[in-house]
């Protein structure tokens, strides 16, 4: 049977980013996508200029219908805006008993938009963190969770230990942004697997973190141990950034279907 995935998140109307990028992840890689979105945000390539949270009751339900008919392989959960959408989302999902659960902790847009509201923090921490058998921060995010600036890879193993403690299985802290090679790092709450690859000269890295977590969870939908699944997806996420592209007048998305392109020859 196909492998299939759900994803619960906000929607990106410029497609870049959020359920869309995740959808988009999904389908390159071979596994079938299932959305339950929590907000909607108007953004572009420019940046968010509004944001509507849907409410508690239509997010619980989205999850419901997937889990009461279809088989889920894995769980991506992205944006959460607010306490109440997170203690929502953590309660359902272990009504259904969950498995194979990806947390992407969406702090800020790449235009500097907040996306969860501080008060939520503590809320993901408490109710998704011990349920999740990754978590994947990026510097900044890390650093926000854990109280202390996430710069170098020794902070980077800091953090790791840190949000490990929380509760969930792996941590997967990325490097994204720091000086030099990119280097994201693994930590099974034992020892330490990095994965490293040269930095790409380009600006147009629109949804990075959502396809990176998306398609973690779509290895582990494929059955993958953890660490198949982030080298899968650091191959992936290294091949969309480097096929990324000019859209709009800002920050051009990651190319979410290069290899089907080139192989199509487009």
């Amino acid at each position: 049977m196909l492998a299939t995935a759900l994803t619960i998140a906000g929607s990106d109307s410029s497609g870049g980013a959020g359920i869309q990028a995740d959808l988009k992840t999904f389908s390159a890689l071979g596994v079938f996508g299932m959305s339950a979105i929590t907000a909607i945000t108007a953004q572009n390539t420019l940046g968010v200029s509004a944001i509507r949270e849907l409410d508690e009751a239509i997010i619980a339900a989205q999850i419901a219908a997937v889990f009461e008919d279809i088989p889920v392989g894995a769980v991506k959960i992205g944006m959460l805006s607010s306490a109440a959408i997170t203690r929502t989302v953590a309660a359902t999902l272990r009504q259904y008993q969950a498995k194979s659960i990806v947390v992407d902790p969406v702090m800020i847009s790449k235009s500097g938009s907040r996306l969860l509201h501080p008060e939520a923090m503590t809320a993901l921490k408490e109710q998704l963190f011990p349920m999740a058998d990754v978590v994947t921060p990026n510097l900044f995010e890390a650093g926000e969770l854990v109280g202390f600036s996430v710069n170098t890879r020794n902070d980077m193993e800091e953090a790791a230990r840190a949000l490990h403690a929380l509760g969930p299985k792996h941590i997967v802290v990325k490097g994204g942004h720091l000086e030099g090679a990119a280097c994201d790092i693994l930590f099974d709450g034992h020892s330490f697997v990095y994965f490293e690859n040269e930095r790409i000269n380009t600006i147009h890295t629109h949804g990075t973190g959502c396809t990176f977590s998306s398609a973690i969870a779509a290895g582990l939908a494929q059955k993958l141990s953890i660490e198949q699944a982030v080298r899968q997806a650091k191959y992936y996420i290294t091949g969309a950034i480097t096929h990324g592209f000019s859209l709009g007048h800002g920050v051009g998305p990651t190319h979410h279907f290069f290899e089907l392109y080139q192989k199509a020859g487009l």
